[in-house]
């Protein structure tokens, strides 16, 4: 019995220096900074600094250069030519020679520079439209992983507490061994549960580690220099009705990309409706005769023949594309309807499963653990049966905490399909709620 009593000591106060080394090492690794970080804050940083959004302002600066283009008149040519040379006979040599210099280029009829300088403006407004579906999607991807962050935040927490619970039925048991009133079957059994919720403790600290290290990397970040995450993972707002969520998809980032590839084709088709319009070469010149050492002035008018025909071809094309994006938009409008009715219906289910569980089951199990309890230290219950009631409420607590998290990821979706944060959608409705950010 002494023997027994003394490992199983040695065993807690092993348990006990590793959650001491566990704890100073995660404090080491978080201590940098104590300061807490909100999503805005996130998002700030993640925003300023991805070079995903970098890039456009390498696309807008390519696409000034080709506007610069754009803008020029056709190229004024500047050409010399030598007639009757080195021939035989009177044309030997330079006597008879005719020297012309001239210049030359094309009067473009059809509006042809304006067509370009559209298309180039269509471009950058679609390149534009890009971007804010760019930083729409960066922003998403900062809310997941701090959404996923901060449930695992949540979990460490409910793991200290579970460890504690651990903790306390150890002792407790282990009293009640030593005073003959319980087997040493059950001073195991608290032994072990001890031992997995300290190993479980561990690893959800590791995971959460892991998971800040992926927020901070999204601004470049090198190690985390941040500590809590701020946000209530229960406080949900209302997302309103579907139908009145389904109408600002309909000017969300990801439709007026389509609207602005539409402006892009129908500027190509403009363009080669211009270019079907012929356009009217010219040239002018001075040709010198050396064998009379006269001079005169030479003109030139060409005209190119069945522009309208060859360009048929081009039209159709551009015609099919500018069609094809029509349906490809359709298409898409239907993706997201899906896509948006069940996320709509996914944060409802899951808020509402997240609130009833905290505020009707999860009390009922506390006060069944304390009853549970206080029924084993008299005796009418064994270990086993406390522990389960333990479990339950662990289970329950992170079942909330789970629930909580896929509602606030299904609500960030929402926010990134229609553009617009839900308190916004909600004010304008009248249905506000106020929701603190997670």
């Amino acid at each position: 019995m002494h023997y027994l009593t003394g490992t199983c000591r040695r065993a807690v106060a092993r348990l006990s220096a590793v959650a001491i080394i566990t704890t100073v090492f995660f404090t080491a690794n978080t201590s940098a900074s104590e300061a807490s970080l909100s999503l805005a804050e996130a998002s700030r940083l993640t925003i300023g600094q991805h070079p995903r959004l970098a890039i456009f302002d390498w696309r807008f600066a390519a696409l000034e250069g080709e506007r610069q283009n754009a803008a020029l008149q056709p190229a004024t040519t500047l050409s010399f030519d030598a007639e009757n040379i080195l021939g035989g006979g009177d044309l030997s040599g330079v006597e008879s020679a005719e020297l012309t210099l001239s210049l030359s280029s094309v009067i473009e009829l059809g509006g042809k520079a304006e067509a370009r300088l559209a298309v180039i403006d269509a471009r950058m407004a679609h390149a534009e439209a890009a971007r804010q579906a760019e930083a729409l999607d960066l922003l998403a991807e900062v809310t997941r992983r701090y959404l996923n962050a901060q449930v695992l935040q949540e979990k460490v927490d409910l793991s200290e507490k579970a460890q504690s619970l651990a903790e306390t039925a150890f002792a407790l048991t282990s009293r009640r061994v030593e005073s003959g009133a319980t087997p040493q079957a059950e001073r195991l059994r608290a032994q072990a549960d001890l031992a997995k919720a300290a190993l479980q403790h561990r690893a959800l600290q590791s995971e959460l580690q892991s998971s800040r290290m992926a927020l901070a990397s999204l601004w470049g970040a090198e190690r985390v220099e941040f500590g809590r995450l701020e946000g209530e993972l229960l406080a949900f707002a209302d997302p309103g009705n579907f139908e009145d969520l389904f109408r600002r998809v309909t000017d969300s980032p990801a439709i007026r990309m389509f609207t602005a590839e539409q402006r892009v084709r129908q500027a190509a088709v403009d363009m080669q409706l211009a270019r079907s319009r012929l356009d009217i070469g010219w040239s002018l010149g001075v040709r010198q005769f050396v064998e009379t050492d006269q001079a005169a002035m030479v003109a030139g008018i060409s005209v190119p023949l069945f522009t309208a025909s060859r360009q048929e071809g081009n039209i159709k094309a551009a015609m099919a594309q500018r069609s094809q994006v029509d349906y490809q938009k359709r298409a898409s409008m239907l993706d997201l309807r899906a896509t948006l009715y069940s996320a709509w219906q996914s944060y409802r289910q899951n808020s509402a499963t997240a609130l009833e569980l905290q505020g009707e089951v999860l009390p009922l199990l506390e006060q069944a653990l304390t009853a549970t309890r206080q029924a084993y230290e008299r005796g009418a219950y064994e270990y086993l049966v406390w522990a389960d009631a333990q479990q339950q409420l662990i289970d329950t607590q992170l079942a909330i905490i789970d629930k909580a998290g896929e509602a606030l990821l299904n609500l960030a979706l929402i926010e990134q399909l229609t553009g617009v944060p839900i308190t916004t959608l909600t004010s304008d409705t009248g249905t506000a709620q106020s929701r603190k950010q997670p």
